[in-house]
């Protein structure tokens, strides 16, 4: 069985492709040569450069374990950070300490270990399998785990990566770049879907897969994706399990499906509504805190779903996410699908937006060629009264975190000085 090791890849396999960066293309043996030099440190802001994923590998083959904080966050943000990290002790097992986006409150670092990332890999490879010319783009960033699992899925494989270049998302870019790297395998979030569907590009034959999760796409996304034959597979994941639990089946394209079914390994039950997952791809916990494990191992996901009779997970929201106005429980996730099945609206993003009489109002984010007075009346027409936004605001793009998932705190904070309210109640 393949290890992760860049060194044992250059002697089982030295001429095969190992890394794509721009007009450089370093086989294993030439990979191997660049991680002998390289001397990181184990806590690293890592970008998508060459030196950078150079020092990632370094690490992983010397067994350190690293903690890699995002390019983007602050100065404050890295120093908080650094406090949590500093004087734990991290086992030899450890691979990496990976920190959530922060989402639901102040982040947790998500201790990984080797075999998580192998189990994880393998769970991955056997549902796409791989092909002697696979080559996996890497548009994550490589201090989520969604990024860092298509190094460690490749370096397990003896398979290449390909860089995209560093900064924001442009749609036009990644296009160009799965034609001429002639990418086969991308993972993507939602955002990203949307915007490359809406620049009316089709993608290359060899571009076998697009795995798409990090957040809910709508139903109409994925119908558009399939109205235009495009592969996409939609995935559920988390940090705390080395990113996916859930994949769609390779080759199948139902938009009936849901996130698919559990990964090899992993395990899903629902539990009061909630999501919990089992299995090899599991965290070892959290760098500090109470283990968050029940009863035989099982890891309450904070989210929402069900499983069909076929054994397929859908998620149909997350706990922290819920808003309540006036007594009345509402889910945003709904709200959101309702919304864009406005004519003209091309994606939503629903908050709770903090209210002295109600609680909280149902705010909205609206991308789209329409107007508010259309998506009030479409709500009017379309949602109960207590889950219409009342706060409401058009927006050229949805706000993200740094690992491309709706930013809820930043939406409701762009809704509360600026939007208005749209008739009485909550």
């Amino acid at each position: 069985m393949s290890t992760l090791s860049v060194g044992d890849a250059a002697r089982e396999a030295p001429e095969r492709e190992a890394l794509v960066a721009g007009g450089t293309v370093l086989s294993y043996a030439g990979l191997a040569e660049h991680v002998e030099r390289a001397r990181p440190e184990r806590l690293l802001v890592p970008r998508r450069t060459l030196p950078d994923v150079v020092s990632l590998y370094a690490l992983i083959d010397r067994a350190v374990p690293f903690v890699p904080l995002h390019p983007r966050l602050t100065d404050g943000e890295r120093r908080q950070l650094s406090e949590i990290v500093r004087g734990q002790a991290l086992g030899e097992d450890v691979l990496a300490v990976v920190f959530t986006s922060g989402s639901a409150g102040v982040p947790k670092g998500v201790v990984l270990s080797r075999r998580a990332f192998v189990a994880s890999a393998e769970a991955s490879a056997a549902n796409l399998g791989w092909r002697d010319d696979d080559r996996w783009l890497l548009c994550m960033p490589l201090a989520h785990v969604g990024g860092l699992s298509i190094l460690t899925r490749c370096l397990l494989a003896r398979r290449a990566v390909v860089l995209a270049p560093e900064g924001p998302f442009d749609a036009g870019a990644l296009a160009t770049q799965v034609e001429r790297d002639r990418v086969t395998l991308l993972s993507a979030v939602p955002t990203m879907l949307a915007r490359l569907l809406e620049r009316g590009w089709d993608p290359p034959p060899w571009l076998r897969a697009i795995l798409l999760g990090g957040a809910a796409a709508s139903p109409e996304l994925l119908a558009r994706a399939a109205d235009r034959g495009w592969p996409v597979l939609t995935t559920y994941g988390l940090t705390e399990a080395c990113s996916q639990v859930t994949t769609q089946p390779y080759g199948t394209r139902s938009r009936l499906a849901g996130v698919g079914p559990p990964v090899r390994g992993a395990e899903v039950r629902i539990v009061d509504g909630e999501i919990q997952v089992r299995g090899p791809m599991l965290m070892d916990g959290y760098l500090a805190g109470p283990s968050p494990f029940v009863v035989g191992g099982w890891l309450p996901t904070g989210d929402l779903g069900a499983l069909d009779a076929e054994g397929n997970l859908h998620v149909t929201g997350r706990r922290s996410d819920r808003i309540v106005t006036g007594g009345e429980n509402v889910d945003p996730g709904e709200v959101e699908r309702a919304l864009e099945r406005c004519p003209g609206v091309r994606a939503a993003l629903v908050v709770g937006v903090n209210d002295p009489e109600w609680g909280e109002r149902v705010g909205a984010l609206i991308v789209g060629d329409v107007s508010e007075a259309t998506v009030d009346a479409w709500t009017r027409a379309h949602l109960a009264p207590h889950k219409r936004p009342r706060l409401l605001r058009l927006v050229p793009e949805l706000p993200l975190t740094p690992s491309g998932k709706p930013d809820r705190p930043a939406a409701a904070r762009t809704l509360l000085p600026q939007g208005g309210p749209i008739g009485d109640g909550p």
